[in-house]
């Protein structure tokens, strides 16, 4: 028989991705008792589990700075004590439980959020599933940093699927290591719209025709450890990752594209050709699912336009239209990394977080309110942490004056957050 339980708390943060720490992190900091629910058995999502080569885009998040700060005092080699974008996945997990440790927040891993607990429009906490049993949590505030926004959905919440003209979804990737690597030649192409001629012909070129499809591409980034390569090229479309069986498809999927894909890199790139697989990633990578009808919606053209919202929580947020090829590999024509015509960053509005018709429930990371479009900018990880330090902020303000969220002001967000 399942056991059941029953807990309490201020701020319940649901998913431990970069804006789900960022989030239990700043409310816990700030005073709230938080607890962190992770369904797996490691903290920081992508950033980790998912074997994320580096924090790619930026976000003036003090919090993001201070990950950066202290990831540089943990690393050795060629990186000792510098400050770098690179991530290096088991010394990032040892961080964020340290610094989580620090400010008292309680951590369930291994942790499935399952059901929001609701009275009307008012969240007042999920169910959660372990080993242990079932245990409903109740809070005063509840934070969906889930990525595909699970509770929010379960709560009844408004939302789209993928792409609003016809709900398709950007394609999954599984994330692997390669060792044996010679970087005095290696090649490292951090972009789709990156090229690199050899004698046997262009390398982007080549991967279309030589790495079966729905893969074929190439982007490969050095990484913290000499030798180490990490190569973001596995590709699985037609994916819904709110599907648990699509999910074990693009698992497959990936896997089996492995193998062709260090063929591909021995025989053309040079620098690999005694490259081997290290590790892979536990965690495959959804970049896309549901987009939540917020207070207000971010749109490409605000990102476009750099605006600067009254009300906005994050701020110098920048990136690209990162969208990757719906039907196939490399970049999807709408996207634009290299060539992204804007060179000015932008903010997201506090109302982004905050869903349409339902009370004490906060957005957090790629699952805020925006459009396709938008969400290829913000969906990145420094910008993550930005909405996650807000919304932890947020939670923690709501709590300690006994307040709804939508009386929280967004100067006084940004006055704790200090931007």
């Amino acid at each position: 028989m399942i056991k059941n339980f029953e807990l309490h708390t201020d701020v319940l943060v649901l998913g431990s991705g970069p804006s789900g720490f960022a989030a239990a992190y700043a409310a816990a900091k700030n005073g709230a008792e938080v607890i962190l629910v992770e369904q797996g058995g490691d903290v920081g999502g992508i950033s980790t589990s998912g074997l994320m080569s580096h924090w790619t885009g930026s976000c003036d998040s003090p919090l993001f700075h201070e990950i950066l700060r202290r990831s540089a005092e943990k690393n050795e080699g060629r990186f000792k004590a510098e400050i770098t974008n690179l991530i290096d996945p088991e010394k990032l997990k040892t961080l964020y439980l340290e610094m989580l440790d620090e400010v008292g927040c309680k951590l369930m891993l291994y942790t499935f959020a399952v059901d929001a607990i609701c009275d009307g429009d008012k969240v007042l906490g999920a169910t959660v599933v372990n080993k242990s049993g079932k245990t409903d949590i109740y809070a005063k505030v509840t934070v969906d940093a889930t990525g595909d926004g699970d509770i929010a959905a379960a709560s009844g919440a408004r939302f789209v699927l993928g792409r609003e003209s016809d709900n398709k979804m950007q394609p999954a990737t599984l994330m692997f290591k390669v060792g044996g690597v010679d970087y005095s030649r290696a090649v490292f192409l951090g972009s789709f719209e990156s090229t690199y001629d050899t004698p046997d012909g262009e390398l982007q070129a080549l991967a279309k025709q030589h790495i079966p499809a729905p893969a074929g591409h190439i982007l490969t980034y050095e990484t913290t450890l000499p030798g180490v390569v990490t190569c973001n090229m596995t590709n699985a479309i037609g994916i819904d990752g709110t599907n648990a069986d699509d999910l074990t498809q693009a698992m497959l999927v990936c896997r089996r594209q492995m193998d062709d894909i260090v063929k591909y890199l021995r025989r053309f790139v040079p620098g690999y050709e005694n490259c081997f697989v290290l590790s892979s990633a536990s965690l495959i990578g959804v970049r896309e699912t549901r987009h939540f009808a917020g207070k207000y919606t971010l749109t490409e053209q605000d990102i476009l336009e750099a605006r600067v919202f009254d009300d906005y929580v994050v701020k110098d947020a920048y990136f690209n239209f990162d969208v990757h090829n719906i039907t196939g590999a490399g970049l999807d024509k709408t996207g634009a990394q290299k060539y992204f015509p804007q060179d000015n960053s932008y903010t997201i509005p506090y109302r982004c977080l905050l869903p349409e018709l339902k009370e004490n429930l906060l957005l957090c990371g790629r699952n805020i309110s925006g459009t396709h479009m938008a969400h290829s900018n913000f969906r990145v990880m420094p910008i993550c942490v930005g909405i996650g330090e807000a919304a932890g902020v947020a939670a923690s303000l709501a709590v300690s004056q006994s307040c709804s969220l939508s009386d929280i002001k967004a100067e006084e967000i940004r006055e704790i957050i200090g931007i």
